[in-house]
């Protein structure tokens, strides 16, 4: 049972009890209509009972009437915001729009008309429980970034998610020109539950898009959310770099024209050192940083600083500067799994390309496909298998 306290105006009549909240006559609007008892304590000005159904973080609040009728409610935490909602079933119930949230204190304000036309408000209040277990949230892209017309729409959770349905429900995508997408829930590189949106095929130029992830008050199965989450970012260019490794090369298509080739080295043919083939998204362009092999499971192959990094998988595959292996630029795949190119040719290329630029590879020899988890690698499955991957598919 949860706390509920009742501050009641001037009392005129009776008082009706109820489970939840302790409803009375405030004060008469109008005389009973002909035929109706108007004798004290007759049916006309018998007075109306109010109840909150069940007052608990993750559910709407519920308001009834018996008796008689609601004519306004009014829902407040104790910051001041209102919790917005509508009258039902003739004006014998209200429910808000939005759930209760954890830990949170709301006033509620009704005023009901009687059958005998009397106006009565009452004010009370209850208490929800505070959340054991706080669940959060990173989002990708970036807020008002532009990005390329492969990046994903990417939510990775702090806490497993068990009610993924009811989480999905709250994620509310909109773009500037209808663009139909999927929620799809993945497994993503960190162990982490993910979900990410992606249109059909790749963006259109120019889209922009907004996501309001209206998650407070939802339980995800074990931990709670206790804050609402909005982004937005908008599509650039449509340049893709297609990777051929058994040519040896990338070329950059943008807006479906051949802007760039540039002689590359991918990974070395016959072991853990292959390059993944697939469409992989740029995910970050991290500059110089330091590449060690023993974090990727390569034991001590290499540990230098890299110019030019670009990240495209989690498991560590980057488009880089690779000099010390320019004998096999345009010749053949001798790297470590990451594909390589000229300081020249690096320095240029991470000046054109833009995080979720789509890097579509091709090769005979490589690991295999880049995982929906593994940096973005949802372009990989098919539309109808990534709709299959929504918790509201069924």
């Amino acid at each position: 049972m949860y706390p509920v306290r009742t501050r009641i105006r001037p009392v005129l009549a009776a008082v009706a009890l109820s489970v939840s909240l302790t409803a009375c006559t405030a004060g008469a609007v109008g005389a009973p209509r002909e035929g109706q008892d108007a004798k004290p304590g007759g049916a006309a000005d018998r007075p109306v009972k109010v109840s909150v159904v069940s007052p608990a973080a993750g559910r709407p609040v519920t308001v009834t009437a018996k008796d008689g009728t609601l004519t306004s409610v009014k829902v407040a935490d104790e910051d001041g915001a209102v919790l917005a909602g509508r009258t039902e079933a003739g004006g014998a119930s209200w429910v808000s729009d939005r759930k209760a949230v954890p830990g949170a204190s709301y006033t509620v304000e009704a005023t009901t008309r009687s059958a005998g036309g009397k106006e009565t408000t009452t004010r009370s209040s209850f208490t929800t429980k505070k959340a054991s277990l706080v669940n959060k949230l990173t989002l990708a892209p970036g807020k008002n970034t532009t990005v390329g017309i492969g990046q994903p729409l990417s939510i990775v959770f702090d806490r497993p998610v068990a009610n993924k349905a009811e989480v999905e429900k709250e994620l509310k995508v909109t773009t500037s020109n209808g663009t139909v997408g999927s929620w799809g829930w993945v497994k993503d590189y960190s162990g982490r539950d993910r979900a990410d949106w992606r249109p059909e095929v790749y963006w259109k130029p120019g889209t922009e898009v907004t996501l309001d992830a209206r998650l407070n008050g939802t339980d995800s199965g074990g931990s709670w959310f206790v804050r609402d989450y909005r982004t937005g970012f908008r599509v650039g260019d449509a340049q893709v770099v297609k990777v051929d490794l058994d040519a040896h090369r990338l070329t950059v298509e943008k807006n479906g024209r051949a802007v760039r080739t540039i002689p590359v080295s991918g990974g070395t043919p016959g072991g853990d050192k292959r390059s993944w083939r697939g469409t992989a998204v740029l995910m970050a362009k991290e500059g110089t940083i330091n590449m060690n092999s023993e974090t990727v499971g390569l034991g001590d192959a290499y540990d230098k600083m890299v110019d030019y990094s670009m990240r495209l998988t989690w498991s560590g595959m980057y488009a880089h500067a690779a000099p010390w292996n320019a004998a096999y630029f345009g010749r053949a795949n001798h790297s470590s799994g990451c594909i390589g190119m000229s300081t020249e040719n690096a320095a240029a290329f991470y000046a054109m390309v833009k995080v979720g630029d789509p890097f579509e590879i091709k090769g005979a020899e490589t690991k295999g496909t880049v995982a929906e988890g593994n940096g973005y690698g949802a372009w990989n499955v098919s539309w109808e298998k990534w709709r299959s991957k929504s918790a509201l598919a069924n």
